[in-house]
């Protein structure tokens, strides 16, 4: 059984929470997996764009070489560090469709500009929340060469204008939960703190704070192995 490939963002500033969201991930999957983070120190010479003053997280824009580390080659999934798997990862891997190019769930997040967590820019655009999770169809995402990714502006990115409309399949909404945006349904698989979370000081209070809080101290505390 080959492992499933996870790429999770890594922000300098969100380490825990990437440990957080690696365990969770490992700790509620049936299958093997292949955990890798995308660190703009491990990609020096490849990823070459200036900061964006609009962008929140150092990944916002590296997320995008994801099929290039994975070589065009087979299928890999990518995640935001700012979230939290409930769920068997191996599920959402089990409807990957060969008939897309990228699968996400298709939010309607509407929103003003103004601030989130530490004072992050919170900026509007159509497709918003669309690359947090992301699986790649990787030979069919070519055109995300290291060159494209580093001259593309950052809505042809993220609003997918690299592909068709046809090439984009849906996710079922449970597996990227908007914490504190949408509604939490019963069967959320996925909580994005996408608003910030109890990692940071000014985020204690945020809602599902509690329950990404009890995971660290799963991850921190395990219970023994019984002989």
């Amino acid at each position: 059984m080959d492992p499933i490939n996870i790429y999770i963002g890594f922000d300098s500033r969100e380490s825990v929470a990437v440990n957080v969201l690696t365990n969770s991930l490992q700790a509620h999957s049936s299958q093997p997996l292949h955990v890798a983070q995308v660190r703009l120190s491990q990609l020096k010479g490849i990823y070459l764009r200036e900061h964006d003053p609009l962008q929140s997280t150092e990944f916002s824009f590296s997320r995008f070489l994801v099929p290039w580390l994975n070589d065009y080659q087979g299928w890999a999934l990518f995640i935001d560090a700012d979230m939290l798997c409930l769920s068997d990862i191996a599920q959402l891997w089990n409807l990957r469709n060969d008939r897309f190019a990228v699968q996400v769930v298709k939010h309607e997040h509407h929103c003003t500009s103004t601030t989130k967590f530490q004072g992050m820019p919170q900026t509007p655009y159509a497709r918003k929340n669309w690359s947090s999770v992301t699986l790649f169809n990787c030979k069919r995402c070519r055109a995300l060469t290291p060159e494209f990714v580093n001259r593309a502006t950052g809505l042809e990115l993220h609003q997918f204008q690299w592909l068709s409309d046809s090439e984009i399949g849906e996710l079922p909404p449970e597996w990227n939960v908007l914490v504190g945006v949408e509604p939490l349904p019963a069967n959320a698989c996925i909580l994005h703190y996408t608003l910030g979370g109890p990692w940071f000081d000014d985020c204690l209070a945020m809602k599902e704070a509690q329950t990404w809080l009890k995971a660290r101290e799963i991850m921190n505390h395990p219970m023994p192995i019984k002989s």
